[in-house]
This record gives structure tokens, sequence and C-alpha cells, in this order.
């Protein structure tokens, strides 16, 4: 079931505040037109126009693929959207771990939040409108569309290696980005992905955790 607002603060915080409360329980998922709060990764804020992608859905961990790293669910969930995008005509791509660029411009991006055995993902994306330094996706698809596929994406429970394998062959366009760690900004040209998402830095494992 999908739950549409007209408005809300934030997709994210209602969803999570709701499983807390015991007032919903997985699987469900709610979308908005408008968003006036979004959370980005790092806590940061996620700024929106009406009319893009606001959208949020939670799942049991049992409803996932056996052979998904929990630490890399933000990569498997963006990998999916980005799958439906493509379909479409979009080229979109990811950037390590799990943000949504057109070229050299971020246009989204995904967080999750594990609540007990519920796993909480969380989309910003940007279909019609950009603040300044963002971009636009690349095709025209209505959210609602977009919020049934991904949720029929999900209930399919593909594999991680089937995911995966698509996800790494375009990670050397992370080569010329940085990404943040322990507060600083760290550059990806030397990363190496491993076969459970994360990357190998100066012989140091690091997850997305996010």
């Amino acid at each position: 079931m999908i739950q549409w607002f007209e408005r809300i603060d934030s997709t994210h915080r209602y969803l999570i505040s709701k499983l807390r409360e015991g007032t919903l329980l997985a699987p469900y998922a709610i979308g908005a037109v408008e968003q006036t709060d979004g959370i980005g990764s790092r806590g940061n804020a996620w700024q929106g126009g009406k009319g893009n992608f606001f959208f949020s859905f939670c799942v049991e961990e049992k409803q996932l693929p056996e052979d998904l790293p929990l630490a890399s669910v933000s990569i498997y969930f963006s990998s999916l959207v980005k799958h439906i995008l493509e379909e479409q005509g979009s080229h979109v791509w990811l950037k390590w771990p799990n943000d949504f660029y057109r070229s050299e411009k971020k246009i989204g991006g995904l967080i999750t939040t594990k609540i007990a055995g519920t796993i909480v993902g969380s989309i910003g994306l940007n279909i019609s409108y950009a603040p300044e330094n963002f971009d636009v996706l690349d095709i025209d698809i209505a959210p609602q569309i977009l919020a049934e596929r991904l949720m029929q994406e999900v209930e399919k429970k593909i594999s991680w290696k089937k995911v995966f394998s698509k996800y790494k062959i375009e990670f050397d366009k992370n080569r010329k980005f940085s990404f943040h760690l322990d507060g600083k900004l760290v550059s990806l040209n030397d990363a190496v992905l491993c076969d459970d998402g994360s990357i190998e830095l100066e012989n140091k494992k690091v997850y997305s955790l996010r």
C-alpha cells in the first residue's frame, strides 16, 4: 500500500515515527507531492520543490534477498531505482554509495534506517525542480508510477549478486569525485569496490552505512 500526502515535512521522519509508535507495520510506503523539511545524507537537509519525488517505504529484513549485505542495503535500493529509470531512457548513474547523478551534478539520493527488524528506505529525486548547483532527471516520469514500480522491484527479491554486478560496471565514474568520511572529504580516485558494496581506501574498508 502507498499512502500519498499533498504536503509533509519529511516522509522519512513520518514513517519512522509511525513504526516506533506501532501504528503501522511493514511493508508500507508513503509519498508526497511536496516535502518541506527533507533529510539528506549525514543528517543534512534535502531541499526539494513541489512535484519532485519524495518517497519512503519500509520492509522487514526477511523480505529482502538472503545474500544482501545489510550494510549495503542503500546501494541495493538505489540500484533498483536506477534500473527503473534506465528502462524509461534515463542516463542517470550512481555515485558511491547511493547518490543519483546526471553527468556531473547530483539529482537525488537515497538513505536507509534500521528500526528493529525493519528497514526504512527514503528517496529524494529532482524530477521537476533543482536548487542551484543541482540538476533534474533527464526523463519525464510521474512520481506515483516510479513509486509503484519500485515497490514491484523490491517485492521480486532480486539477488544482491545480480544487482551488484550491474552497479560495479560503472564504478569508474566515481574516480573524479569525493565523499565524506569521518567529517573529511576523501577522494574516490584510488578506491577499490568490494563484492559486499564496501570500498577499500588506504587498506581500510568503508561501508555506506546510510
